[in-house]
């Protein structure tokens, strides 16, 4: 019994490496897009200022990868995957060439074939208002929620990307990765097949019909067996799986040819963006921000201070009469007497004073003055 399902055929012009990749002045790269491969957002007068200093162009951000292009010199461009970016921020930098202008910059940091690449896609547009608003705010946007990605299954159940459906769920399914075998349930929708352990759901297995390279019903020591092989980008993984009976294997052999057929036609990647959105979101942000450092009137109040000085005064002169007293031989020291309130004895308070006065060198409590 041998049943195969292969796409060499069209491997060449459907392979994915736009996420994966670093490439340079590619022909017509920003032109002839990857099929389902969407244009996000454009971002105008860009100037790759470690490649090409002094060339204005555009940076296009795609579901897949960040596209920068000159508009000066044709042949000059560059291609960024998601899957090499390691880190990202912006900068302010002085631009040489309209006197030291203070401009926004964005650096990314990615990593392909164990070689650094550093670019810094810097405003060359001139313009004062661009130096305050988050140009570069789609691409942080993309990158993090992809990056947030990385759970599968969660108490049983697939976590969906977004437009994801699930059509079936096949249980009883081995993966025949190992000698002994492991017991798991198979999760088919229209972007990926899923695998994960029932005994332990972190082991599982997350395969795109775009890194599928062939699908296979062959025979092997456990009987006949889905075999599937993932394409170069996908890591070359041949990967089998046995279910029971064969009938059933058989059907969800098809459903996956079919589903696999469709997926390659119109892939869809699983990245949604709204330009507009995001920038209403980050202006609400930033007028949220301006409200919080305002001053407003009503925040503040006026103490009234003459609590304050009436008490110093009253210790002041209750001071200075002691001092006037311990230099006169005149007068005879006074006796001590008990005080109900410090449950001791003490010096008798002259005519004048409370101890409240003398015990608290600060009001206790301060009372809003208004004139």
């Amino acid at each position: 019994m041998l049943k195969t399902f292969s796409k060499a055929d069209i491997t060449q012009q459907n392979m994915l490496w736009e996420d994966k990749e670093v490439k340079f002045d590619v022909p017509q790269l920003h032109t002839r897009l990857h099929s389902g491969e969407k244009i996000l957002d454009t971002i105008n007068h860009i100037e790759d200022s470690k490649g090409n200093p002094g060339d204005t162009g555009k940076l296009l951000v795609t579901n897949l990868r960040i596209l920068w292009h000159s508009l000066v010199h044709k042949k000059f461009n560059l291609s960024i995957g998601y899957a090499r970016i390691g880190t990202t921020n912006t900068r302010v930098v002085h631009m040489h060439t309209k006197g030291r202008i203070p401009s926004q910059a964005l650096y990314i940091l990615a990593i392909s074939n164990e070689t650094r690449f550093e670019f810094l896609f810097t405003d060359v547009s001139g313009e004062t208002a661009r130096r305050e608003q988050p140009i570069f705010a789609s691409i942080f946007d993309v990158h993090l929620d992809l990056k947030l990605r990385g759970a599968i299954v969660q108490v049983g159940q697939l976590i969906l990307l977004p437009d994801e459906q699930v059509y079936s769920q096949v249980q009883g399914v081995w993966n025949l990765s190992s000698d002994q075998g492991n017991l798991g349930s198979f999760v088919v929708t229209n972007i990926r097949l899923v695998w994960y352990a029932d005994a332990n759901e972190t082991f599982n297995i997350s395969l795109p019909y775009l890194q599928i390279e062939s699908l296979r019903i062959r025979e092997s020591k456990y009987g006949p067996a889905l075999v599937i092989q993932t394409a170069e980008t996908g890591g070359s993984y041949v990967l089998g799986f046995r279910i029971d009976p064969v009938e059933r294997l058989s059907e969800l052999f098809k459903e996956l040819c079919s589903l696999h057929t469709i997926y390659t036609d119109q892939p869809n990647f699983g990245v949604h963006y709204d330009p507009e959105e995001a920038r209403k979101r980050v202006a609400a942000a930033v007028e949220e921000a301006a409200q919080a450092t305002q001053f407003k009137i009503e925040d503040y109040h006026e103490l009234d201070e003459r609590q304050e000085r009436e008490i110093n005064t009253k210790l002041n002169s209750y001071l200075a009469a002691g001092c006037a007293g311990a230099l006169s031989t005149e007068q005879p020291t006074p006796a001590p007497v008990y005080c109900k309130e410090l449950g001791f004895a003490m010096e008798r308070i002259p005519d004048g004073y409370k101890l409240q006065d003398l015990w608290n060198l600060m009001p206790t409590k301060m009372t809003d003055y208004d004139d």
